[in-house]
């Protein structure tokens, strides 16, 4: 019944919604309502950890490792999200960026996105998981189009052209794995898309068809995850939509993205062995680092610099997948996980900035320490921590997959990675030191400090300088899991 409530909750939660016009009843709605998924999510976690996987409703939905591991990250960014998206609204509807109405249409169509996120990872039918990825398209789009100005319109158009053009190539690459598994399954037939049942028989698909199957795979929902080359919509996306929708498009949904390319990567693995598979998600990982650098050195908008800091990301997990080995794939789902955790913040103390300052211009914004000293200081950490400083927890997964690559011989790549992370972490501190100190240039508005926002961020901090000081056990656990799922041992 876990599976079903934590689908239902947001659900529900969006229906009610829908019906209510106070504003603050709205809010409250959205926080309770994904305080019950975060809740229902530790229990998935737990249940996993003790069973190996959970189903219900005779195994249309279910939850190993690898899914109970993005359950977490996704029912954790977005209550955080939901906290701070109370003040961040309330802010913007005082210096009269939005609307009442503007505001309300946000609070409906999030409780739909975050259940459509929670579908994708807890579909065992590849199809459905392919409609609820679609879904979370729908649902995104309108939220990119929050601001309803010329700029926003035409990001949220130009992610709707490219992201149907992704999704319609992992509909090919989900129609030819059905064909590629349709000689053995005989009469499993009917749920022949079910990944419990493919994943048993997947020795014995046809090889060339797997293959091409993958490749329009990863395609597809590489375009979702935002890997280059198809990762030109992310920069428009991420600057137009309100901060808290950026932030779950982040972290959520590009964990819900490299989760289906995941899927396939693992049958592809089984059926024709990892050379191949491992060769296509290295080029992509490599192509979206590299693609990242040059534009975080000379980006001008913060929120785009955001949008190339999540393509670098993106880069990293596939290309620690790709690598392979034991220390590859740990550090791939440790790095989901660490980066969904930590970006929200890095979102959050840029959102803060934008509202004072009122510009999204790098040159625009100076001495943020003098003014805003709470989220400035927010802002050096969390930009420590996304670059993968020491102590915090991204170098230790960037640690682990550099190790996974050099014991897995590919010394050519392992080096590139250091080189664009290292390249990455001095544009990111150029531009932050920049924005940080100084001497203001201008005298914005007073904004009145929001506790709302102010909780989420400082909450948020502890909790990225807690897991960088001490991972808990249950998290490593929960990793090592999902990453023998990803493997093919479990």
């Amino acid at each position: 019944m876990l599976l079903l409530a934590i689908l239902i909750v947001p659900l529900v939660a969006g229906a009610i919604c829908a019906l209510t016009h106070s504003t603050r009843a709205l809010e409250w709605l959205n926080v309770l309502a994904l305080a019950a998924v975060a809740v229902l999510g530790g229990f998935i976690i737990v249940g996993v950890l003790e069973r190996g996987s959970i189903q219900a409703l005779n195994g249309f939905l279910y939850a190993d490792a690898l899914s109970a591991l993005v359950i977490g990250t996704t029912a954790f960014v977005s209550l955080v999200c939901s906290v701070y998206a109370v003040g961040f609204f309330r802010v913007e509807r005082e210096i009269g960026r939005i609307t009442t109405t503007q505001k309300r249409r946000y609070y409906v169509l999030t409780p739909f996105f975050v259940f459509a996120m929670l579908m994708v990872t807890l579909a065992n039918n590849l199809g459905v998981m392919w409609v609820a990825i679609e879904g979370t398209t729908l649902a995104s789009v309108l939220l990119i189009a929050f601001y309803n100005d010329k700029t926003s319109l035409e990001a949220a158009w130009k992610y709707i052209m490219i992201g149907s053009v992704g999704i319609t190539l992992a509909l090919f690459g989900t129609v030819l794995t059905y064909f590629a598994a349709a000689g053995v399954l005989g009469s499993e037939s009917t749920t022949g898309l079910n990944w419990s049942v493919l994943l048993t028989k997947a020795d014995q698909f046809n090889q060339h068809a797997m293959r091409l199957a993958f490749v329009m795979a990863a395609l597809g929902y590489g375009t979702k995850a935002g890997l280059a080359p198809m990762h030109t919509w992310k920069p428009d996306a991420y600057s137009e939509a309100p901060l808290p929708a950026s932030a779950l498009l982040a972290a959520s949904v590009l964990n819900c993205a490299v989760y289906g390319i995941l899927r396939f990567y693992v049958l592809t693995v089984k059926c024709a062995g990892p050379a191949f598979p491992g060769k296509l998600l290295l080029f992509f990982g490599a192509a979206s680092m590299v693609v990242a650098v040059p534009f975080v050195l000379v980006q001008r908008n913060f929120r785009r610099l955001l949008a190339y800091s999540s393509i670098e990301h993106a880069g990293i997990m596939v290309t620690a997948v790709g690598f392979g080995g034991r220390l590859g794939l740990l550090g791939a789902m440790l790095h989901m996980m660490f980066h969904a955790t930590t970006k929200p913040l890095l979102f959050f103390c840029m959102g803060d900035v934008q509202q004072y300052f009122r510009t999204p211009y790098l040159r625009k914004v100076r001495g943020a320490i003098r003014c805003m000293p709470i989220s400035a200081t927010l802002l050096v950490m969390v930009t420590m921590a996304v670059t993968g400083v020491p102590p915090f927890s991204l170098f230790q997964s960037e640690f682990t997959i550099l190790t996974g690559g050099f014991s897995t011989a590919h010394i050519l790549l392992s080096m590139l990675f250091i080189g664009c992370v290292v390249a990455i972490f001095a544009g990111f501190l150029q531009h932050i030191v920049q924005m940080v100190f100084g001497t203001p240039r201008t005298t914005s508005p007073t904004i009145t400090r929001n506790r709302w926002k102010l909780g989420a961020s400082c909450g948020l901090a502890v909790v990225i300088l807690a897991i960088g000081l001490h991972l808990p056990q249950t998290l490593f656990d929960l990793a090592q899991r999902a990453a023998d799922v990803v493997g093919g041992t479990r």
